[in-house]
């Protein structure tokens, strides 16, 4: 009988933890992407990126599933995404293009760092009804992240656009159903 109470507790333990710890992955993912592009390994901050995204796709439905939702998983959450979706990406495109801009590379990464910020912190405020308002900053993050691959390809001012346009949908009040 004892036995069956220790594993009881543990089960719980874990199954109120394990959303948690899919979070933290994610945010140990886009804290490596910003050390990958310290160290100049562009392709691999990219990849890093478009890994967090999946275990932020899968925290919150585990949280879910597991009905272990908390207060505290809703802001852990939210602050690793700031790290994975919007440092590491804003990051990823000064050290890959926008370096070569000075400062206006640097507003620019940082208008899009300071809009995904706004648009966590509006998340946390509001009703959650099954639709996010905005872009959610996983999908911009994934966007400019994958936007580094074309940099050869596109004028370098069309990338300017492009974080401008996703900075802005970020914080447009636009209703869109949740996956």
């Amino acid at each position: 009988m004892c036995l069956y109470r220790w594993y009881s507790r543990v089960l719980k333990k874990f199954k109120m933890q394990a959303a948690n710890l899919m979070t933290l992955l994610n945010g140990y993912l886009g804290g490596t992407a910003l050390f990958s592009c310290a160290g100049n390994r562009l392709g691999l901050a990219a990849v890093l990126i478009f890994l967090a995204a999946l275990f932020d796709m899968f925290d919150g439905k585990l949280a879910r599933r597991l009905k272990v939702e908390s207060e505290f998983g809703k802001q852990l959450d939210s602050l690793c995404d700031a790290v994975s979706f919007g440092a590491a990406p804003a990051v990823l495109m000064n050290a890959a293009l926008f370096h070569l801009y000075g400062f206006f590379g640097v507003l620019f990464s940082c208008i899009y760092l300071l809009c995904g910020v706004i648009r966590l912190a509006c998340f946390n405020t509001a009703a959650q009804n099954g639709y996010f308002y905005g872009l959610p900053i996983t999908a911009a993050g994934v966007l400019l992240a994958a936007a580094v691959y074309a940099i050869p390809y596109i004028p370098p001012y069309c990338f300017f656009f492009w974080i401008l346009l996703l900075s802005v949908l970020m914080v447009t009040p636009f209703k869109m159903k949740k996956i």
